[in-house]
């Protein structure tokens, strides 16, 4: 995850926009920034009255839950070689949740499961 902006920065964009000399895409050349970035720090400011970087309260919940990751075992465990797009599309038929080949990968990084890819003799 990428880290946000220092403080630091975000007082140099603020004080060159309350000068009045640019406009935020002038800003956000200048600074390196995306012109969203400037507009949403502006916005931040307005609303809060704060430039801080703002900090996550929750993380995210994963898309598969522990009764699901015990049936990704056993489809693993069932076909050691189904590719990552195999995998979700078994765990979608088993479950009704659909992931992506990158949160199926994850996952199974985080379980210490690997599949292996039969080899043609």
């Amino acid at each position: 995850m990428p880290k946000p902006y220092s403080l630091d920065l975000r007082q140099k964009i603020v004080k060159a926009y309350d000068r009045g000399d640019l406009s935020q895409r002038s800003l956000a050349k200048q600074f390196g920034v995306a012109k969203s970035f400037v507009q949403k720090l502006l916005k931040q400011r307005r609303e809060t009255g704060s430039i801080a970087p703002k900090v996550r309260e929750e993380q995210t919940p994963p898309k598969l839950n522990d009764d699901h990751r015990i049936i990704l075992a056993q489809l693993v465990e069932a076909t050691n070689d189904a590719t990552l797009a195999e995998l979700c599309h078994q765990i979608h038929e088993k479950t009704g949740v659909r992931v992506g080949t990158t949160t199926m990968h994850n996952t199974l990084k985080q379980m210490n499961l690997t599949v292996k890819k039969n080899v043609l003799p």
